[in-house]
């Protein structure tokens, strides 16, 4: 049996290439005592990704080179060695990295319920990104009802789910996206309360017209010249979590930071980064409670499905362009 895997040929400067990473088949090698054969269905393609190739110092190491590349997997145990945590016919979720088949003793590895839910969304809503949008937006952005919510890359994986959670707890939510499809995407199918098209008008006067009185909550995902706008609005004891900064991640030149930050003192608010390894112990509780939601038919999920290993890059690179909706994935088999 052989096994194909996305190694991590050079480290990029800016928008990877053609040369970031190698394709590579080989044979797979004989199991150990305690180890298992998954085969992978799906891949999680995430902007955190592009970060985990930089050699810099960061809440989790680099991707070496000639590593495979570092990605959430969710695939099916088809053989195993020995006294092993999961059996031959379980699903599994986990980090199983861009390649066709993983070999693993089940560290940080879950088991999954393809008929309780579509296997993507548990690397997609039930799972990572799911993760980091509810422990985002409530542990960090301490929401109560009636506050008010901006949500920057609303239509991703994060902001999406970010911002229907915001809804559930009664809060008045704006997301901000590219395009009048996904803006529309935003109210009419998430309920949001208004979406500001970035590509297409001022994000600072979409912020005073959808938020007059301020926001208390802004949740990040892109960085730059939004995060700068979002500061101006910030309204008493706002909070903003910084999640991530997707348009800063292939900058060739000094990162963009902000300039209104004089705003968190005036208002006396605060800025806070947020990385979901943080929560992995409370993962099963935030788990079933948006299981539970998405049963009521009050948190929606929307995977943008590709497939083929050997697409990986061109893929990937739709994380940066934006053209995708909602969780972007990679079919494997």
């Amino acid at each position: 049996m052989e096994n194909k895997q996305q190694l991590l040929a050079k480290r990029p400067v800016g928008v990877p290439d053609e040369t970031t990473w190698n394709l590579t088949t080989s044979p797979l090698r004989s199991l150990e005592e305690g180890e298992m054969l998954v085969e992978q269905h799906y891949i999680s393609l995430d902007p955190a990704m592009r970060g985990w190739m930089n050699e810099s110092r960061s809440y989790i190491p680099p991707v070496q080179i000639g590593e495979v590349m570092r990605a959430g997997t969710v695939g099916k145990v088809i053989q195993t060695e020995g006294k092993t945590p999961f059996a031959v016919g379980d699903f599994i979720t986990g980090w199983g990295g861009v390649q066709t088949h993983a070999i693993t003793r089940g560290e940080q590895y879950y088991k999954v319920d393809p008929n309780y839910a579509p296997l993507p969304a548990y690397i997609g809503t039930l799972g990572m990104p799911g993760m980091t949008a509810y422990f985002g937006i409530l542990r960090e952005g301490q929401i109560k009802e009636g506050d008010v919510v901006l949500v920057s890359g609303a239509a991703g994986a994060v902001g999406s789910v970010v911002g229907q959670i915001a809804k559930i707890k009664g809060c008045r939510v704006i997301g901000i996206a590219g395009g009048a499809e996904k803006c529309a995407y935003l109210i009419d199918e998430l309920g949001f309360d208004g979406a500001i098209d970035y590509k297409n008008e001022s994000v600072k006067k979409g912020i005073k017209t959808h938020c007059p009185k301020g926001i208390d909550v802004y949740f990040d995902n892109v960085g730059g010249e939004i995060l700068d706008d979002a500061l101006i609005f910030l309204r008493k004891n706002a909070r903003v979590v910084i999640c991530g900064a997707i348009s800063q991640y292939n900058a060739t030149s000094a990162v963009e930071g902000p300039k209104n930050y004089l705003s968190l003192l005036v208002n006396r608010a605060s800025m806070k980064g947020m990385v979901v390894l943080d929560y992995a112990q409370d993962y099963g509780h935030a788990m079933r409670e948006m299981a539970g939601w998405m049963q009521e038919g009050k948190l929606k999920s929307r995977e943008d499905v590709y497939e083929g290993i050997e697409n990986f890059r061109d893929t990937f690179l739709r994380l940066f362009s934006g053209d995708k909706n909602g969780k972007l994935v990679l079919k494997v088999n």
